[in-house]
Parts: C-alpha cells; structure tokens; sequence
C-alpha cells in the first residue's frame, strides 16, 4: 500500500505510521507540526517513511504532494482537536475541519486516490445518547463545535460518495490514548493522570468524576485503520472497547503507581461535558473484524511507564 496520512506525526497518527512501516508499506506524513512532533516519527523515518511539513488547509501543498506520490489510501487523521478552543473559536475549527478534510477529498478525486479513511469522534458527535453504548444509528447531538465539525466532514465524505463514487469511510474512536500522547497537554486523562502519579503531583477531576468514557488504545486504532482501508464499506465505524470507566476508576487504578498523594483534587464541572459515552462496537466486529484487544489495564502499564521516562 502507498499510504498517506495527514497529522502524521501527531499521537494517533505517528502511532499509525509505525504500524504501516512495520507491514512494509510505503507512507507518506503530512504535518504542519503545529501539534505534532517530529521526534514521534523518528523510528518510522528510519524505516523508510518520509515526513511532508504542510497543512491541510494549503490546497496547493495538498495538490503537489498527491500528484508526486500517487498514495492509493489517505488516512486523514490531521485536526484542530482541542474541544474548549472550538467553543471559543468556531470558525477556526470549521475551516480545519470541514474545510481541510473537503480540501483533501477534492485533491484525492482529482489524483485518483483509491480509499479515503477519516478520523472522526463518537462521544463527542453523539452527545448524550439516548442509548449507551451508542451505535452508529443513533440520533446525534454534538455538545461543542469540535463535535459538529467532525459530523459536517462526514457528511462531504457521503457526499462524495454519491457524487463521485469515491470509496470513503470514518472511523468514529472512542477516547484514544497511549504512548505519545502529551501527559502535559489538555486533553487525554489517561496521559494527564499518568503524568500526575509520576511527577508527584495530584489529579484534577471535574465534577464529581462519576462521567464516563470508553477508552480505546492507541495500538488498536491503528488496527482498525488498516482493516478500513483494505475495506469496502462505506459510513461510519465505532472504534471503542464498548466499556464504560468512570474518572474516579481510573483514579483509583494509578494511585498504587503514584509517587506522592494521588488523592484527586475535585474541580466544577466543565460546561458541556458528559456525563457517560461509551461506543457500540458490533459494526466493527461484523465488517472489519476488529475488536479491541489491549486491556485498559495493560494499557495504562504501557502509558506509564512512557510517563515514567518522561519524568525520571
């Protein structure tokens, strides 16, 4: 496969290059670094892959790399993925999430690109679902901009389905998390957490941290991007464990692992945050063959001990 991937040295992104270098294939990152960091991609370099620096929202960068590579897949993983800064800013989110990813399905038609999978969002396109876990089916109810944003690209990905014929799919994650993702950043309370219990310092929770989510790990994304890309189906995926964990779980499960007091410290709860999300995962089981196969445990040991380097 001749593989492009947009936000590809971010942390789901670098974590899939890894896994399309390691099958052979030959792949192509697209980062404007704004998020990403080139060291993500060290190994991947290594091994072949070659790093574009541009952005989504640059037709001509995007026009000029397709004509030169000739990619058969475009994993679209490239995203102004801060919830709060969408809140804030809509029109900035919009323009590089809607019009960045029709930007890039505009370019693959025109170079001939055989399938296009997109990164989108369940938790944050279903809202507070009237079933959990939510199925693709269900009606959505987007709480941030972020969340509408994502549902808007899907809706060009089916429109260039109809009109063009062009073989698209979005893969709708859980909350990922894993190795590189930033346990200093402001999103991923997996990666935060870890780097609490290894800095010494104590957990944030917002609210009375009974919320939940379903937590996918990064490993198995990757997986299921490949499985989407050697697919023929068409829509939306769920891409999650089906498991609901509360805050105050994961909480509980690092504090043995902290190096000082682990107790949380409890905050308000954040306008618009939900109070469960958890992903119907059977469209992936039965048209994919995927399921998630990392334990949220062995996932967390994993993050750990990255948060662990990191902090020594």
């Amino acid at each position: 496969m001749k593989a492009l991937v947009t936000g590809g040295s971010g942390f789901i992104g670098s974590n899939l290059v890894d896994a399309l270098v390691a099958r052979g294939d030959e792949v192509v990152a697209l980062d404007d670094l704004s998020t990403g960091k080139r060291e993500n991609l060290d190994g991947a370099l290594a091994g072949g892959a070659r790093l574009v620096e541009g952005s989504i929202t640059d037709r001509a960068t995007i026009d000029g790399l397709l004509a030169e590579f000739r990619p058969d897949t475009i994993f679209h993983l490239a995203a102004q993925i801060d919830v709060r800064r969408s809140v804030n800013d809509p029109a900035l989110d919009a323009s590089v999430n809607v019009v960045g990813t029709i930007n890039m399905l505009e370019s693959a038609r025109e170079h001939g690109v055989g399938r296009f999978v997109f990164s989108s969002t369940g938790g944050a396109i279903y809202g507070e679902a009237e079933t959990i876990p939510s199925p693709e089916g269900v009606t959505p109810f987007p709480e941030a901009p972020y969340g509408q944003a994502k549902l808007a690209a899907e809706g060009y990905l089916g429109l260039f389905d109809r009109l063009y014929g062009m073989s698209t799919v979005a893969l709708r994650y859980g909350n990922v998390y894993g190795p590189r993702q930033d346990p200093l950043g402001e999103a991923g309370v997996i990666a935060i957490f870890c780097g609490k219990a290894m800095s010494g310092d104590r957990p944030t929770v917002f609210g009375d941290g009974t919320q939940t989510r379903d937590y996918v790990y990064v490993g198995d994304v990757a997986t299921a991007n490949i499985l989407a890309a050697e697919s023929d189906f068409t829509g939306a995926i769920n891409v999650g464990t089906g498991r609901e964990t509360s805050v105050l779980q994961l909480v509980e499960a690092l504090a043995p692992h902290a190096e000082g007091d682990f107790t949380p410290v409890f905050e308000p709860a954040r306008l618009g945050e939900l109070p469960r999300s958890a992903l119907d995962v059977s469209r992936a089981e039965s048209v994919l063959g995927w399921r998630a196969e990392v334990s949220l445990a062995d996932g967390m040991d994993t993050t750990l001990a990255v948060a662990r380097a990191t902090f020594a």
